[in-house]
């Protein structure tokens, strides 16, 4: 059953491929979640400062990979990029997406 969901819903983002290719990782909790661990090289910029960001980020050109906690806040903040014409991914939770990635 999972391998026709996959179909239905189509191939999953490989961000180990968007990390090589240069996307940024931007880890939107707080800076006392970031302190506590989070991806090597990730950015952080709490969910509620990045509309305030996105200029920054437009300027940089690279595809961003979002992540938190669980995936809620990431997914609302790749919302927000991609509103501002940024090319966004959700990468879910910090934790999930550390394992994707290596």
């Amino acid at each position: 059953m999972f391998g026709f969901l996959k179909k239905l819903l189509g191939p999953g983002t490989d961000y180990k491929a968007l990390a090589k290719q240069g996307a940024l990782i931007v880890d939107v909790r707080t800076s006392g979640e970031f302190k506590g661990g989070h991806i090597k090289n990730a950015i952080n910029i709490p969910v509620d400062s990045i509309s305030s960001k996105t200029n920054e980020l437009k300027q940089k050109g690279k595809p961003v990979i979002t992540c938190c906690a669980s995936g809620m806040r990431s997914a609302r903040a790749a919302s927000i990029l991609k509103q501002n014409g940024i090319e966004a991914y959700n990468g879910g939770s910090w934790v999930s997406l550390s394992n994707r990635l290596n």
